[in-house]
């Protein structure tokens, strides 16, 4: 996987993290957001890798 395409893919992930915390996102700078926003993105982002990470880690110890 080429690095343009897992920063493409990561961009991507972030903003459906943003949209499902109902944050406005737009294409490029977004440094109108709030820390608190900011860090709301980072920690969902956070959360739901780690829950994939378990899901993939119980599913091959079975």
């Amino acid at each position: 996987m080429s690095r343009r395409s897992q920063k493409s893919g990561l961009q991507q992930f972030k903003v459906e993290c943003a949209r499902d915390l109902d944050i406005n996102l737009k294409e490029g700078y977004n440094g109108e957001l709030t820390s608190k926003q900011a860090g709301s993105i980072g920690g969902e982002m956070v959360k739901r890798m780690i829950l994939s990470y378990e899901d993939k880690a119980k599913n091959n110890n079975m």
